[in-house]
């Protein structure tokens, strides 16, 4: 294996020695449809360091990528920036085999590498703006609690303006180019996009709060090595600029209509909605859940002003497939949102009134009373969907 999987050098020295997974289809109910990366980086400094480790069973080849440029027990140090098991899995192993000088992690990395392993050696916590030095450079620290875990930190390569970010400004793309200016500009807009509005979204305001502790620092950076996808060198500001634009979750003239369906009513309701706000001059978004996933649809929501929601009722209930979608958008709390409720029923109609209770839940403004008709819709109904769209469509555009 140490023959197969080589290093590849981001600058003189420094080399990324990650596992490439493109087999992973999801990610804690995330469909990641290009695989993913697990991004580790060698610095080979006076004390050689280790950044994160990998994924459990992609040890091996990291640690083969590692022999390709030094051999792995001359490593002194190891950095955990982020203790969650896809960059942590292997780091137990990884210290009984290096036995590093020392391991580092912030104060809560710290604890929960604990809680997640049997380490025996000591896990030495640094403090936010700390400094350590690797003799011919410098690593300066920045804890990031809740981006987007508690124990999170940057590490900021000082003499190579390097800022190793663990899981922002990622993606889940799985590619054998290492470089995003290697990559296609639309893959790499889409995906950084599905990560943020699946995994950074509910954190937004502590995005915009560390952007601004950033600048106020007056670091630069020259490089961006996040843990997940491909590494920033060209334009790094147009990745930073995208998070300050989807962390302000200033909506736009879009809408999304999402809907389950049994006997097509909820459909046609669905459908006439929909042209009631492209009418009122809104680009829409028509999301069937046959056919959609969850993760799909909170891309779509990352720069939507209004979502409309319906579906039938099952036993007393909307439809599992809709409840799965709600509680996942209602965890990533979308902001500053539009929206309305709609459904066919057979014969008891709750699935209406749940939804409008979650939209409330997640402060979505009310466009209107949600709309429930027995059985199939007919062109009353229809008429009224059409108008409930346009009056979602005139409310967002007056906020605009």
């Amino acid at each position: 294996m140490k023959d197969s999987f080589k290093a590849v050098q981001v600058t003189e020295d420094v080399w990324w020695v990650g596992a490439i997974d493109w087999n992973i289809r999801d990610f804690h109910g995330y469909t990641t449809k290009r695989g993913s990366t697990y991004n580790a980086y060698l610095i080979l400094a006076d004390k050689v360091t280790l950044i994160d480790t990998v994924k459990a069973g992609f040890r091996m080849e990291m640690m083969a990528r590692i022999a390709s440029v030094i051999d792995p027990e001359k490593i002194d140090y190891i950095v955990s920036n982020h203790s969650e098991m896809d960059h942590s899995g292997s780091l137990p192993e990884v210290i009984r085999t290096v036995k590093p000088e020392k391991v580092f992690a912030s104060a809560i990395g710290a604890k929960t590498l604990k809680e997640h392993f049997t380490i025996d050696q000591e896990i030495t916590p640094v403090k936010d703006g700390e400094s350590l030095s690797l003799g011919n450079r410098t690593l300066t620290f920045m804890e990031t609690r809740m981006l987007h875990w508690p124990d999170s930190m940057f590490s900021y390569l000082n003499e190579e303006q390097l800022l190793f970010s663990q899981d922002a400004f990622g993606m889940h793309y799985a590619s054998s180019e290492r470089f995003a200016d290697e990559c296609n500009p639309a893959i790499l807009d889409y995906e950084a996009a599905t990560y943020y509005a699946n995994i950074i979204l509910p954190y937004s305001p502590l995005v915009l709060k560390l952007i601004d502790k950033v600048t106020a620092t007056g670091l630069s950076f020259k490089i961006i090595a996040p843990d997940h996808g491909p590494i920033w060198r060209k334009e790094i500001g147009g990745i930073i600029e995208k998070y300050a634009k989807w962390a302000a979750q200033k909506p736009e003239a879009k809408a999304v209509v999402v809907f389950a369906t049994m006997w097509h009513s909820t459909e046609k309701m669905a459908r006439a909605m929909g042209e009631g706000l492209a009418a009122g001059g809104l680009h829409v978004k028509m999301m069937p859940l046959e056919v959609v996933h969850r993760s799909d649809v909170v891309y779509e929501l990352l720069n939507a002003g209004a979502l409309a929601v319906g579906s039938p009722t099952l036993n007393n209930h909307m439809l599992p497939q809709m409840a799965d979608v709600l509680t996942y958008i209602k965890g990533l709390k979308p902001k500053n949102l539009v929206g309305a409720a709609f459904g066919s029923y057979g014969w008891s109609g709750e699935a209406v009134k749940e939804i409008e209770d979650v939209l409330a839940e997640m402060k979505v403004e009310k466009a209107g009373e949600g709309i429930r008709v027995k059985n199939v819709p007919d062109d009353a109904v229809l008429k009224n969907c059409y108008e409930l769209g346009k009056t979602m469509a005139e409310m967002l555009r007056g906020k605009l």
